[in-house]
C-alpha cells in the first residue's frame, strides 16, 4: 500500500515537473529578447507580459477542444458536451482536472529523461513564438526585425518532440508513427516555408508589423487575393503540420493504435495535446496576420475615415485587436470543419500531395511573383 502511495505521488511530482519545464522554457527563450538591458525591474515587466499572453493562450487551447466538439456535434447533428456546468462550459476544467490526476506510466526500457522531455519540446516552440506575434502595430512582446525567422526557426523545432517521444517509448507502434508524422512535417514544411518567401517578397520585410502595414487599404489589398495559391497552401500546409485531419495518419487508429503518443498518459499526454492545438492557434494567427490583413478593419476604403477613426464606430469597425481575434477564429473553424468532412488520406497521398503538388505550385508562384516585383505590378506598389 506504501509503495502504491509513493509511485501515485512520483506521478504527481512528474506532472508538476513537466508544467515547470514549460515554463522555465518560456521564461528563458522568450527572456533571452531582453538579455541587452537586463535589470529586475524590466525582467519583472517583460514576465507580467509574458504572463498576459501565455495564460490567455492557455486558455483559449482548453476552449478550443469544447469549441472542436460542440461545433462538431452540430454539423453531425449531435449535441455534444453539455453535462458540466452550464451547457458543458466547464467541460476542458473537467478535462484538466482528470488528466492531473491520472498516473503517468513509463514504458520498462523506455528511455526516462527524453520520454519526459519530448512532451515540452513540442508545446515550447508554440507558445514561444508569440513573443513576436504582433496583435496591433504598438501592441507587441518583441517586434524584432527578423521576426518571420525567428517563428520559422521556432516552429521547425516541434518535429525534434514528436520523433523523441516516439523513440524514447521504446515501443514498435510509436516509433512507426514518429516517424510518419516526422516525414510529414517535413515535406509540408518546405511547402509552407516556400509560401512565407513569397509573403516577404510582397511585404519586403521580415517583421511582421511591417507586413501588416505593407497589405493597409481594402480587403482587396491584403496579400490573400495577389497571393491566393500561396494562400492555400500555407493553410493547408499547416493543417498538415498539426497532424489535423485529413493529415492525422501518426494518430491512425486503425493502423497504429494513436501514433507517437501511445504510450503516454495522464499530464505527458495533456502537453502533447495542449501543443497540438497551440500550434493550430499559431498557424491561423499567422495566416490572419501575413494574408489577412491582421489587426485592419475590413472597412478600410469602404466606411469614410471619420466613421472608422470616432467614438465607438471607430472602435467597432476601425482596424484593432478584435480583427485579428476574429480573423484567427474564422481560420480555426476551417480547422475543425475539415475534420468534420474530409475522410483520412493515405500515406501515400499525403506525400504526393506535399512533394509533387504543393512544392511545385509554391515556385512556380514565386516566379511569377518575382517577375511581378521587378516590373513593378501588384497591389502592394502604391
Amino acid at each position: 500500500m506504501a509503495h502504491t502511495l509513493i509511485e501515485k505521488y512520483k506521478t504527481h511530482m512528474l506532472a508538476t515537473a513537466l508544467l515547470a519545464g514549460v515554463a522555465t522554457v518560456l521564461v528563458v527563450m522568450l527572456g533571452v529578447l531582453f538579455w541587452d538591458d537586463i535589470t529586475a525591474s524590466v525582467f519583472l515587466y517583460s514576465l507580467v507580459k509574458i504572463i498576459v499572453i501565455v495564460v490567455p493562450l492557455l486558455l483559449a487551447v482548453a476552449y478550443l477542444t469544447f469549441a472542436e466538439r460542440k461545433i462538431i456535434g452540430y454539423m453531425q447533428v449531435r449535441i455534444g458536451p453539455n453535462r458540466v456546468g452550464p451547457r458543458g462550459w466547464l467541460q476542458p476544467i473537467a478535462d484538466a482536472l482528470k488528466l492531473l490526476m491520472k498516473e503517468i506510466v513509463i514504458p520498462t526500457n523506455s528511455n526516462r529523461f527524453l520520454f519526459l522531455i519530448a512532451p515540452t519540446i513540442s508545446i515550447a516552440p508554440a507558445l514561444a513564438a508569440w513573443a513576436v506575434l504582433p496583435f496591433t502595430d504598438t501592441l507587441v512582446l518583441a517586434n524584432i526585425d527578423a521576426s518571420l525567422l525567428y517563428i520559422l526557426a521556432l516552429t521547425s523545432m516541434g518535429v525534434y518532440g514528436v520523433i523523441i517521444a516516439g523513440w524514447a517509448s521504446n515501443s514498435k507502434y510509436a516509433f512507426l508513427g514518429a516517424m510518419r508524422s516526422a516525414a510529414q512535417i517535413v515535406s509540408y514544411e518546405i511547402a509552407m516555408g516556400f509560401a512565407l518567401v513569397g509573403v516577404l517578397i510582397a511585404g519586403g520585410s521580415l517583421n511582421l508589423v511591417e507586413i501588416v502595414q505593407a497589405q493597409q487599404g481594402s480587403v482587396l489589398h491584403w496579400f490573400w487575393l495577389p497571393l491566393f495559391p500561396l494562400f492555400l497552401v500555407y493553410f493547408i500546409s499547416g493543417v498538415a503540420e498539426t497532424n489535423r485531419a485529413p493529415f492525422d495518419v501518426s494518430e491512425g487508429e486503425s493502423e497504429i493504435v494513436a501514433g507517437f503518443h501511445v504510450e503516454y498518459s495522464g499530464m505527458a499526454f495533456a502537453v502533447f495535446f495542449l501543443a497540438e492545438y497551440a500550434n493550430m492557434i499559431l498557424i491561423a494567427a499567422l495566416a490572419a496576420l501575413m494574408f489577412l490583413g491582421g489587426w485592419l478593419s475590413p472597412f478600410e476604403g469602404i466606411l469614410p475615415d471619420e466613421f472608422l477613426a470616432s467614438g465607438i464606430s471607430g472602435l467597432v469597425f476601425g482596424s484593432g485587436v478584435h480583427w485579428l481575434l476574429a480573423k484567427t477564429s474564422l481560420m480555426l473553424l476551417f480547422f475543425l470543419w475539415f475534420r468534420a468532412t474530409f475522410p483520412r488520406y493515405r500515406y501515400d497521398q499525403i506525400m504526393r500531395l506535399g512533394w509533387k503538388v504543393f512544392i511545385p505550385i509554391t515556385i512556380v508562384w514565386l516566379v511569377i511573383e518575382g517577375a511581378a516585383v521587378v516590373v513593378g505590378l501588384g497591389p502592394w506598389f502604391d
